[in-house]
């Protein structure tokens, strides 16, 4: 389903495109499957350059989905970086209090804690761990892809030529908060509060070292995190693979596949 509705954090029209389980038997080529309860939802974040739609049209996403029951949310929050920004929109807001609303109402999907998750590449890998360390109660599990993990880092040195104010739009002139910073939200969190945590970086990947660092600030902290460092570059190919492996992994209480 792709939906359009009017958001009252960010004041406008915005989207989602979202996958919803359905039982099929005379499907050629897929099978479809779907409980009598409410399904468990994935929250599934992008990256900077795209939109609601990319996950369906660059990955197999809604075929790996169908067999398991799993609704796929995934919302537009374009070069947010999933913050309520200083000039411009609340997308944090947006994310992590409106968007999980409207999902309820709009649609019927488990709301326990058990049956929720969230996943994202690159910048909504970024998005996946802030929300899941920010609010550890409403997950099960999150998973970041190539994930932008050092907010910090980004700002003072990989400045983007196509938009180089960004971050000056996001943050301002202030420092990044604290509630941005992924390394600060690990040294603060109760590890044994968190949900299940993944992270995976393609070895040629420009953001490997920050997601290395990352494993080690979790693992300084206590934190228990699965992380895998499969070959590839910050492209699709990884990103379609890797998902599959997210979807594996995912404790899902019951697999109809």
């Amino acid at each position: 389903l792709r939906c359009d509705f009017f958001s009252d954090a960010l004041g406008l029209s915005t989207s989602m495109t979202v996958i919803l389980p359905q039982r099929t038997e005379t499907q050629i080529g897929m099978t479809g499957a779907a409980s009598e309860a409410p399904p468990p939802v994935l929250y599934l974040l992008h990256g900077l350059s795209d939109d609601d739609t990319i996950w369906l049209r660059r990955t197999s996403i809604e075929r790996y989905a169908s067999p398991l029951g799993l609704a796929v949310v995934m919302p537009q929050v374009h070069r947010s970086f999933y913050t309520d920004q200083a000039y411009g929109g609340k997308y944090w807001t947006f994310l992590s209090e409106e968007l999980p609303r409207l999902v309820s109402e709009f649609f019927r999907v488990s709301e326990a804690r058990e049956d929720t998750f969230v996943a994202g590449l690159s910048m909504g890998g970024y998005g996946a761990f802030k929300w899941a360390l920010s609010a550890p109660d409403r997950f099960a599990a999150a998973a970041s892809l190539s994930g932008a993990v050092n907010i910090t880092g980004l700002r003072t040195s990989r400045l983007r030529d196509e938009d180089p104010r960004m971050f000056e739009r996001i943050f301002g002139d202030a420092p990044i908060p604290d509630s941005a910073d992924l390394f600060h939200l690990v040294r603060e969190a109760d590890p044994a509060a968190l949900p299940a945590l993944y992270l995976s970086c393609g070895t040629e990947d420009v953001l490997l070292e920050d997601n290395r660092k990352l494993v080690a600030a979790c693992a300084d902290a206590g934190v228990e995190l699965t992380s895998a460092f499969p070959p590839g570059e910050h492209e699709w190919g990884v990103w379609d693979s890797e998902i599959r492996t997210v979807l594996d992994w995912l404790p899902l209480r019951t697999r109809l596949g």
